[in-house]
C-alpha cells in the first residue's frame, strides 16, 4: 500500500479526478489503481486567487521505483487488542465523556462488563435539561454542559483535531467515532469535526455497544467517597438520588472530566496526589461568520465545496503572557456552560452543518498560580469560580452573561448597544465592561491580542464583534499524579482524559483512556 502526499487538486475535483491525479503521480494507467482511499483533506487557501484542495491518497498498485518525497510505502495497520486479567471484580469507570466511554470500549471489549458511572443523565434526557437551562436559566448542577452522557464535548463543534501523535489509540478512536455514526469525512479531513446533533446519535450508538458487551451504565449516580486500605482501593462510595451505596472496586478509572470540582476536593481530602496545572480564561469572541470566510476564502468564499471558513490565531507577548484562540466554532453558537449554581461559564458549540450566522472561538490568556496566588493544588480551581461568581453578579444573577463590544472592550468603555453582530447567548447577555471580571493584566493581554491578531486576520477587531465572558473551562486546572502504571498513588485508582490533566478534547482524552486501560494488557 503506497500513500502519496501533497495530491493538489481544484475545488470541484470529483473521485475520478483524483483517481486521474494519482495515475499520472504513480506513472500508472488508472485501472491499475487499487484500493483507493482518500487519507486526508485539507484546504490551501494561502494565496487567495487560488484556494485548493491539499490530499493524501492511500492506494494499492504494482511495485514503483520512485524517489519522489511524496510517495512512502505504507507500513501494517497495527490492531489493537485488550486482553486484562479478570480479577473478579468488575472495573468502574468514573464519567462517561470521552475518557469514560473509551475506557468502556476497551474494558468490555476484553470481557470485563464494566459499570460506568456517570453523575448526569443519559443524553435524551440530558439534551432537554441543557436547552431548558438555555431557554429560563433554569439549571440542573449535576446534568448541564460540562456533566451527563458524553461529558462536556457533547455540547461543542465535536473537533476531532488533536496534538498529539497520531498512533493506534488515536486510529481506534476514529474508527470507533465513525462506526458509532460520526460522518466518514472525520477518517480524512485535515480538521475532522462531528458537530454537537451527530455527537448525541454517537454517544448512545457506542452506550448501546458496551451495553451489548455485557457493560452497565448507572446514570443520575455520583462519587461521593472512596474506602481505601493500606493505599489500596477497596470500594467507592455512590449517590444515587437520596439513596447511598457501596460498591466494590479493585480498578478504577477516574474520568471525570475538567469540572467535576467537588471530586477533585474528594480526592483532595484523601490525599490523592495533584498538582496545579497552568490553564487558560478569557471571553467568547464573535464574529459573523460572512466575515471569516471573506477573509479566509477571498472570492472562493461563496464556493459551494467550501464549508465555513474557521481560523486559529496565536500572540506572544513581550511580557510573557500568550493570548490565544480555541476551539472555535465556524456558523455555531455561544452556549451557557455552567454547572455549579450562581456561576456563569461560556462555551462554544456548532452544529455538523456549520450554518448559523455567526463564528465564535474562545480568546484566552494563558494563567498559572502567579495569578491564583498559591501554591496549593487547587488553587488554580478557585480562581475559576472567582471568576464565574463575579461574571454572574454582572450579569444580572439570572444565567445572563456579561458582554461587550469588541470596539468597546479596546476604548476601556462600557458598552451600551449591540451593533451588528447579533450575540446568540442564551438565555441572554448583559452589556457592561468585561474589565469589572477579568484581572487587570488579563484584560490588557486580551486587548493587546486583538490588535495584533487583526494584523493576521482582518476584520477581526471589528467594533461591532461581541466578547461574552466569562470562558474559564478550557482544561483542567489540576493534574492527578500518575506512575508509570498509570495508577494514582492509591493502588486501583487510574486517572485518565482531560480532567485528570493528561488530556485536552475529544480525541486526546479518548485516546488516552485507551493507553492507561492497555497498560493492563498481558503483553
Amino acid at each position: 500500500m503506497y500513500r502519496i502526499n501533497n495530491l493538489q487538486a481544484p475545488l470541484e475535483a470529483t473521485v475520478d479526478d483524483l483517481k486521474e491525479l494519482t495515475a499520472q503521480k504513480l506513472q500508472k494507467p488508472v485501472n491499475q489503481i487499487y484500493d483507493f482511499t482518500i487519507a486526508k483533506k485539507s484546504v490551501d487557501a494561502r494565496q487567495k486567487n487560488n484556494v485548493h484542495f491539499v490530499y493524501s491518497i492511500d492506494c494499492s498498485t504494482d511495485k514503483i521505483n520512485t524517489t519522489d518525497k511524496d510517495i512512502e510505502i505504507l507500513p501494517p495497520t497495527e490492531k489493537l487488542a485488550f486482553k486484562i486479567k479478570d480479577t473478579g471484580i468488575r472495573p468502574v469507570v468514573i464519567g462517561s465523556g470521552p475518557a469514560g466511554m473509551f475506557a468502556g470500549i476497551a474494558l468490555a471489549e476484553a470481557g470485563l462488563k464494566p459499570i460506568i458511572i456517570e453523575r448526569g443523565s443519559e443524553v435524551d434526557t440530558r439534551q432537554q435539561e441543557v436547552y431548558t437551562f438555555w431557554k429560563i436559566g433554569k439549571l440542573n448542577p449535576e446534568s448541564n454542559v460540562q456533566f451527563g452522557e458524553g461529558g462536556a464535548g457533547t455540547f461543542s463543534d465535536g473537533k476531532l483535531m488533536s496534538g498529539i501523535k497520531k498512533d493506534k489509540f488515536t486510529a481506534k478512536v476514529m474508527q470507533e467515532l465513525y462506526t458509532a455514526g460520526a460522518p466518514q469525512e472525520i477518517l480524512y479531513l485535515a480538521k475532522p469535526h462531528i458537530g454537537t446533533d451527530n455527537l448525541r446519535i454517537v454517544v448512545r450508538n457506542i452506550r448501546k455497544k458496551i451495553l451489548e458487551l455485557g457493560g452497565e451504565y448507572r446514570f443520575n449516580s455520583k462519587l461521593i467517597d472512596l474506602t481505601i486500605s493500606d493505599n489500596h482501593l477497596k470500594a467507592l462510595k455512590i449517590q444515587h438520588g437520596d439513596e447511598f451505596y457501596e460498591l466494590p472496586a479493585d480498578r478504577v478509572f477516574l474520568a471525570i472530566g475538567h469540572s467535576a470540582r467537588d471530586t477533585f476536593e474528594m480526592l483532595y481530602r484523601h490525599g490523592v496526589y495533584m498538582e496545579q496545572k497552568p490553564f487558560s480564561v478569557g471571553a467568547r469572541i464573535e464574529h459573523k461568520q460572512e466575515l471569516i470566510n471573506r477573509t479566509q476564502y477571498g472570492k472562493a468564499a461563496q464556493s459551494p465545496y467550501l464549508g465555513a471558513a474557521d481560523y486559529k490565531l496565536a500572540v506572544h507577548l513581550p511580557n510573557g503572557r500568550s493570548v490565544y484562540t480555541f476551539c472555535m466554532c465556524p456558523g455555531g453558537s455561544v452556549v451557557a456552560a455552567a454547572s455549579e449554581t450562581g456561576r456563569v461559564v461560556t462555551n462554544g458549540m456548532s452544529e455538523f452543518a456549520r450554518d448559523k450566522q455567526n463564528a465564535n472561538a474562545a480568546l484566552l490568556v494563558g494563567v498559572d498560580k502567579k495569578d491564583f496566588g498559591s501554591d496549593e493544588p487547587l488553587a488554580g480551581m478557585y480562581f475559576q469560580r472567582k471568576l464565574e461568581e463575579a461574571a454572574f453578579r454582572l450579569g444580572g444573577e439570572n444565567y445572563h452573561a456579561p458582554a461587550q463590544l469588541v470596539g468597546d472592550f479596546l476604548k476601556q468603555r462600557t458598552s451600551r448597544d449591540i451593533g451588528d453582530v447579533k450575540p446568540s447567548y442564551q438565555p441572554g447577555i448583559q452589556l457592561t465592561d468585561l474589565a469589572q471580571i477579568l484581572p487587570t493584566e488579563i484584560s490588557a493581554a486580551m486587548r493587546a491580542g486583538i490588535t495584533e491578531m487583526a494584523k493576521k486576520l482582518r476584520g477581526y477587531d471589528s467594533y461591532d464583534a461581541v466578547l461574552t465572558g466569562v470562558e474559564t473551562r478550557s482544561s483542567s486546572p489540576v493534574r492527578i499524579v500518575r506512575d508509570e502504571t498509570m495508577q494514582s498513588n492509591i493502588q486501583g485508582l487510574y486517572p485518565c482524559g482531560e480532567g485528570a490533566g493528561y488530556a485536552g478534547g475529544i480525541t486526546s482524552s479518548a485516546a488516552d483512556a485507551l493507553k492507561v486501560v492497555y497498560t493492563l494488557c498481558e503483553q
